[in-house]
């Protein structure tokens, strides 16, 4: 069986200095500016072959994606963006990767809280909280995406700027 990676990442920090934009809108904040990036070289010093990327279409989703795609030298053309990821509940998120294309190997998926650390949980690892800038990697134990549950996955490895490197 070729088995299946998914890389849960949780946008950078935001910035809320401005009051007048709304959630949606939030850019990247200066820390959220230098995570993401040194959370990308992270990724990419794991030497993992990342087939596409999932994203939220609010700013500060957006703009992780697009440095983390930009560090692993994947082109935008492998980004997919759905406006439904942005505050996405777990099982949406869940109903979103099990519904990929079986040919891509490894996907990323930049989204919000709490719907990422809910579905870590519901997929078997106990969690408080993915930190802004984390990334959480799981492998499905089959060659379909459709087979994603928690009976069917196992924990890789979880990083976040204040932790790097915590293996399962």
């Amino acid at each position: 069986i070729e088995m299946k990676k998914i890389i849960l990442i949780r946008h950078a920090k935001s910035d809320w200095d401005n009051p007048s934009l709304s959630d949606y809108d939030r850019p990247l904040a200066a820390r959220g500016l230098e995570d993401a990036p040194k959370m990308a070289a992270l990724l990419k010093n794991r030497a993992i072959k990342v087939d596409g990327i999932l994203s939220s279409t609010a700013k500060r989703a957006k703009q992780t994606a697009e440095i983390t795609a930009k560090v692993l030298g994947i082109s935008d053309t492998h980004i997919q963006w759905d406006r439904s990821l942005y505050h996405a509940s777990a099982a949406h998120l869940l109903a979103v990767i099990q519904a990929q294309s079986a040919q891509l190997q490894t996907i990323i998926l930049v989204g919000h809280n709490p719907g990422l650390t809910e579905l870590i949980v519901d997929l078997g690892v106990n969690l408080d909280n993915l930190p802004t800038a984390g990334q959480f990697a799981f492998t499905v134990l089959s060659d379909d995406w459709k087979d994603l549950s928690a009976t069917n996955c196992s924990f890789d490895w979880w990083d976040s700027p204040k932790k790097p490197g915590t293996a399962g």
